[in-house]
């Protein structure tokens, strides 16, 4: 018992004579190292981050220099001063550079600047790492939110605001109207698959053959999304009730065009030559879908413009009016649970399912 105690004593003797050692404090050479290992992680993981978020950033970062390179500041004076600042000059900037000889475009738009103002606080933590507080955003966009306040009550607008929501009449009229070759049996299931899966336009871009695979059980399809903006999922795809859209039968007679010995690891969607209409082994880029959407809805006369993300809003909207549960949607898009956009797509379309006369006139 006494040499435990002593042992003791000993021990604690000798700690309190050691030189003190600060956590996190090394000799040069170390800190150079871990420094250029900090340097290497940030590009690592932004390299593998999907285009378009690293192209939203960018342009983000850039509208935040041209800031500061006007107010003579540096980059990382990122705080809840220049932030508010930043909105303000952002309030009365063009949504895209003015090109000579055109009228300037429209002001940018509330969303944009909203992005924005993340897209400066992600860089500025991630890439400079800077240590800001949660709310260093904060009061810029209480700023932006009575700026958005009085747009609304003078009618003012900005951008090009939200996407529309592609419902099954709007695909109803497309189908009548794609032609009958390669081109309309790509587009046809391009479109019903996008619909299908909520899907992104770089999701559906980076679908290889053979992430679709059909169901053990023949109930359906299981696409493996393994590219995507939040995380890759899995989505069961059943087959639909009209034959013209059901996103099953599309994709069979896609599949059935690339050929029984087409690359597994190919591109699902691929480009289609325009005279030969031969099928291309070049896969299509994300904008181009969201062209081609354009474009087939353009050909049918929709009363909306669809573009890359009416997909994604029109599954959330048909899914809602048929009454099933939030938590399918979320899954199927794969929106984080409890998504707050999400539900701003699904609430948009509830005035007349939930609405206070119901039972009253």
């Amino acid at each position: 018992m006494a040499n435990s105690d002593l042992s003791v004593t000993v021990s604690t003797t000798t700690r309190q004579t050691d030189p003190e050692v600060r956590p996190g404090r090394f000799d040069a050479a170390t800190e150079a190292r871990l420094s250029r290992l900090d340097h290497e992680a940030t590009a690592h993981v932004e390299k593998n981050r999907p285009e378009r978020t690293r192209s939203g950033y960018a342009a983000d970062w850039n509208a935040w220099l041209r800031f500061c390179a006007e107010r003579d500041l540096p980059p990382a004076a990122v705080r809840s001063g220049t932030l508010v600042a930043f909105v303000e000059w952002c309030w009365h900037q063009p949504a895209r550079p003015p090109k000579p000889g055109r009228e300037p475009g429209t002001l940018t738009a509330p969303s944009t600047i909203d992005r924005r103002l993340s897209g400066v606080v992600v860089t500025a933590r991630r890439q400079l790492k800077l240590q800001l507080a949660e709310d260093v955003a904060e009061e810029a966009r209480a700023l932006l939110k009575a700026k958005v306040k009085e747009m609304e009550r003078t009618g003012e607008r900005r951008g090009r605001g939200p996407a529309p929501a592609l419902l099954v009449r709007h695909m109803e009229k497309i189908a009548a109207t794609l032609p009958r070759n390669r081109f309309g049996t790509r587009d046809l299931s391009l479109k019903t698959l996008h619909f299908a899966l909520a899907g992104r336009e770089h999701e559906l871009a980076y679908l290889r053959l053979r992430d679709i695979t059909e169901d053990p059980e023949g109930r359906g399809l299981i696409v493996d999304v393994r590219v995507s903006k939040v995380a890759p999922r899995t989505v069961e795809v059943p087959f639909g009730s009209r034959a013209h859209l059901c996103p099953v039968r599309a994709w069979r007679r896609w599949k059935a065009e690339l050929g029984e010995d087409a690359d597994p690891d190919s591109f699902a969607f691929r480009a289609v030559h325009n005279r030969w209409k031969t099928i291309l082994d070049s896969g299509l880029d994300p904008v181009t879908i969201g062209d081609i959407l354009t474009r087939i809805a353009a050909r049918a006369q929709l009363d909306i413009r669809p573009t890359g993300h009416s997909p994604r809003r029109g599954l959330v909207t048909e899914s809602s009016r048929a009454g099933n549960p939030d938590a399918v949607a979320e899954r199927q898009g794969g929106w984080a649970p409890g998504s707050k956009v999400m539900r701003r797509y699904r609430e948009e379309d509830d005035g007349f399912k939930e609405n206070a006369l119901h039972g009253v006139l």
